[in-house]
């Protein structure tokens, strides 16, 4: 429905420069809703807000947060310093009029109380860290309940608030939006608040490698858990620590390996590293397969293959743009992904663009 990014005529568009309101580089969050686009354009170190879902292909942003203004672009804006600046900054949701920023290299969530409608803002609260100008993993010092290792997602589900805690592989939750210096509620994936290993120390159904996105519902919290090629899903959600019930991408929960170059499948995953639900209906960004893949009802039994596929000609297909050029139907490494009303928007990283699609 509408391409938002630089044109690329016979190829893929290289991020100028000198950015642009109109332009993105990697982008890799989004959020859509009736009110507005909301863009982690991630290469850029910068939000970009529309206010007004953009109907137009290439229409510029109304709103930059992370620099000075649309021409400016680096961490930590531009050198100006983390109290306004961002590094790399990924998720992105809007909750109850709030904006919440998942700052991923900055090893920290940032929350506006209301969506800003002018650029250059900054944010009320800072979650992960001491202060606005304190920028280190785990708080500069060992893992614990206060602090974040690239923090890459962050979602609301069932009125909990969650944080995909990727570099320290657990999720955290808390009953809502926390204030500053308040512990989770709940720590998934490790056995408590100071452990950090790589799937646990053994690959299985209470483990990740890289949970990198969330979605769900009341009843369900599912996880793309992308460094095991899979999404894991709790029935319901857990109020603690515990293995899942459900895993999508791999035969079982005891494995996590990768097949690039066989022809894929309606099952299988590379990279899941975004993941949306609306309704019934759950969509996996699976970004190493260049495809997003549609399930109309959300899965409760492991291993269900997709119904849908977007990107590729079949299942069986995994090129980057089909190998062949950027078109309307084609991705490359789709890093970012949200469902509003029949319409899914993804962030093509690798095409250095957004689009929005029709599900109807």
């Amino acid at each position: 429905m509408v391409w938002l990014g630089a044109e690329a005529p016979g190829g893929l568009a290289l991020p100028s420069a000198i950015p642009r309101a109109d332009h993105l580089y990697a982008p890799r969050g989004v959020w859509l809703d009736a009110e507005r686009l909301v863009v982690a354009d991630t290469g850029n170190h910068r939000i970009l807000i529309w206010h007004g879902p953009p109907r137009t292909s290439h229409s510029p942003a109304d709103v930059v947060l992370g620099q000075a203004d649309f021409t400016h672009e680096g961490a930590q804006g531009g050198g100006r310093g983390p109290e306004r600046g961002l590094r790399l900054p990924t998720g992105v949701i809007v909750h109850e009029g709030r904006l919440v920023v998942a700052d991923a290299w900055n090893h920290r969530v940032l929350v506006w109380d209301s969506v800003p409608e002018r650029s250059d803002v900054a944010p009320d609260v800072v979650l992960g860290q001491r202060d606005a100008s304190s920028v280190e993993e785990n708080r500069g010092g060992a893992c614990g309940p206060l602090g974040f290792y690239w923090p890459f997602g962050v979602a609301v589900i069932g009125g909990r608030f969650y944080v995909a805690d990727t570099g320290n592989r657990r999720v955290l939750s808390w009953d809502a939006i926390p204030d500053p210096g308040v512990p989770p509620d709940a720590v998934i994936g490790q056995p408590d608040a100071t452990s950090r290993d790589e799937n646990r120390g053994g690959l299985g159904a209470d483990s990740f490698r890289w949970p990198h996105d969330l979605a769900g519902n009341d009843s369900v919290l599912l996880v793309a858990d992308a460094g095991d090629h899979r999404v894991l899903g709790w029935y319901p959600p857990p109020r603690a620590d515990g293995p899942a019930a459900m895993v999508l991408g791999q035969s079982d929960f005891n494995s996590g390996g990768e097949f690039p170059y066989a022809p894929q499948s309606a099952s299988g995953l590379r990279f899941p590293y975004a993941i949306d639900t609306e309704g019934s209906r759950l969509a996996v960004a699976d970004t190493a397969n260049n495809r997003i893949l549609i399930w109309d009802e959300i899965p409760d039994r492991s291993t269900t293959p997709a119904g849908r596929v977007l990107g590729q000609p079949d299942f069986a297909a995994n090129g980057e743009n089909r190998w062949d050029r950027v078109a309307d139907d084609t991705f490359c490494w789709p890093y970012g992904i949200c469902l509003h009303r029949e319409r899914l928007a993804v962030a093509d990283s690798g095409n250095n663009r957004v689009i929005i699609w029709s599900l109807r």
